[in-house]
């Protein structure tokens, strides 16, 4: 368990349809408490089985669970450490249009009618706007990873790059999963309805509300970005060894994900 302060609060703006949540930084950390239901389980089941994929390791966050004493409640939640070098900054999508252009990313994506269109504006005008390289194939990457894991609350607010302090962008690692896997058990995906029902309530907000629509469309331009090499017993470790989630959230888990190793088969080496 850590105990955080009122210092240690950074920001309670989530940019999200879903509402805010408590994050904190500390000693080279990020800390998030859950909000909606299991976010933290999320994040480190998702992060830890991307370990098991085509990704090289600087490509993505790592997430582990914690117990967050703040004030006078204790959360379940996530922590990760802070992948900013000093002098860095994140520069989300959004705001990078914003600077550069004036306007916003996505009003522009949802002006233009077809889906690999958006997707293709996307990246050919981040290129324009940061000079780096394939970006096309860096939005695959995350569309794969966000159809594979249901994140449904990816947006222009959580795709970013990195600015370093000689004013030259980089990739950004993947990060926020925290959406994925039915985990807002408060409003949408209550743990006692019927999951089948819940899996055809996702929808996602990237670039449509299909996330197989987006992902072909993705696929279509840039070709398969990534491919999985873990299998039910990685699930299951990674469940069984998590001390503070209880085993009903984490049966669930473990049935999402089976369901989606089928549904998505070719996307296994």
């Amino acid at each position: 368990m850590v105990t955080l302060f009122e210092q240690d609060c950074r920001s309670m703006n989530r940019q999200s349809s879903k509402g805010n949540q408590l994050k904190w930084s500390n000693d080279g950390f990020w800390y998030k408490a859950d909000y909606a239901g299991y976010e933290g389980l999320a994040e480190y089941l998702i992060s830890n089985l991307l370990i098991s994929s085509s990704l090289s390791r600087h490509e993505y966050t790592i997430y582990e669970t914690d117990k967050i004493q703040y004030r006078f409640q204790t959360y379940n939640g996530c922590k990760s450490q802070d992948f900013l070098p000093k002098g860095w900054q994140l520069i989300t999508l959004e705001r990078l249009f914003s600077l550069k252009t004036g306007k916003s990313l996505n009003a522009i994506i949802y002006s233009i009618k077809d889906v690999e269109e958006r997707i293709r504006f996307t990246a050919e005008q981040t290129e324009k706007l940061t000079e780096l390289p394939d970006f096309g194939k860096y939005l695959a990457k995350m569309l794969t990873i966000d159809a594979f894991f249901l994140n449904e609350d990816r947006h222009t607010h959580n795709i970013a790059v990195l600015l370093d302090d000689t004013g030259k962008y980089h990739y950004c690692p993947f990060f926020d999963h925290g959406a994925g896997l039915l985990s807002d058990t408060t409003m949408d995906y209550p743990l006692q309805a019927d999951l089948a029902l819940l899996l055809g309530n996702v929808h996602s907000k990237t670039f449509c509300p299909d996330f197989d629509e987006q992902l072909d469309a993705a696929e279509n331009l840039y070709g398969r970005q990534l491919t999985f090499s873990f299998d039910r017993k990685d699930v299951l470790r990674l469940l069984d060894q998590e001390p503070y989630y209880p085993q009903e959230i984490k049966h669930r888990l473990e049935n999402i994900l089976y369901g989606q190793i089928r549904k998505y088969e070719y996307l296994f080496r």
